[in-house]
């Protein structure tokens, strides 16, 4: 298996550079595309408190003000791009409607990689992160220090279709890496799981796996994040578990305590 496209979505600021890093991280291993998706703000936003059918000049320096910065993010962006070192790059800046760009770009590829701050929900790609995540369900990396694709992998497998589902959309990064472990917390779960089947199920992939297993705690975010830190771990893999609420995305406890915490970097499928 294999990745030929990973996508890193830009917000054309000062963190740029450590997500192409990250991606570039990724992207090397594969030989894959590093598709960097610029995202401006979103003119289209400032339509509902625009009076309709009327422009008036508070309304007119809004939209000036956001092309400006729109035109000043994508230079940067670019500069950001050229300066990441990576041959096989791409870029895009993406127009009005923004989200149905950013919706496409992340279809037509295989994962997209963000920052901590927009996973933490702060910064200007903060919205497009639940995006991608919730609306879209795309697999996503958040790309923290120390990652690497050839590091130690710490896969959280509790049996759900979650946590499934993020096993097995990892596997081209898990057949990269130098070490992977299946942990498990039965206490924290109410499901009956074997994490031997899932050991089997790699093993049949080409992946070797060992077992790590918590007798003890039902709090699962810690007990993940203690594991990760004992083994080293560059990368955990996980289930996004949430709901949707009106326009809002909300994350489940487990999946915020990750996101909020400055441990390994996260794989994760919803």
């Amino acid at each position: 298996m294999s990745w030929a496209r990973i996508m890193a979505p830009l917000a054309g600021g000062h963190g740029d550079g450590e997500i192409l890093g990250a991606a570039a991280e990724l992207a090397r291993p594969f030989g894959a595309e590093l598709a960097a998706v610029h995202a401006p703000a979103d003119i289209a936003d400032l339509m509902p408190w625009m009076g309709e059918g009327f422009m008036g000049g508070v309304q007119i320096t809004a939209m000036d003000s956001l092309k400006e910065a729109a035109a000043e993010g994508e230079r940067a962006a670019k500069a950001a791009v050229a300066a990441c070192g990576y041959d096989k790059t791409s870029f895009v800046s993406l127009e009005s409607p923004v989200w149905a760009g950013l919706s496409m770009e992340g279809r037509l590829s295989d994962v997209v990689v963000f920052g901590g701050e927009a996973a933490r929900g702060r910064g200007p790609l903060a919205e497009a992160f639940q995006q991608v995540v919730a609306d879209e369900q795309r697999p996503v990396i958040v790309a923290r220090p120390g990652l690497k694709a050839g590091g130690t992998a710490l896969v959280a497998w509790d049996g759900g279709k979650e946590a499934s589902r993020a096993a097995r959309t990892a596997l081209p990064l898990l057949e990269k890496a130098g070490k992977v472990v299946i942990f498990g917390a039965p206490q924290a779960s109410s499901r009956n799981f074997e994490p031997a089947r899932l050991q089997e199920f790699f093993a049949a992939r080409g992946v070797k796996s060992e077992l790590a297993l918590m007798s003890e705690g039902s709090d699962a975010a810690p007990l993940i994040l203690a594991a990760a830190q004992r083994l080293e771990a560059t990368l955990v893999v996980a289930g996004a578990f949430g709901h949707p609420r009106l326009q809002e995305y909300i994350f489940g406890g487990t999946t915020r305590t990750l996101l909020n915490n400055d441990g390994p970097s996260l794989f994760l499928s919803h």
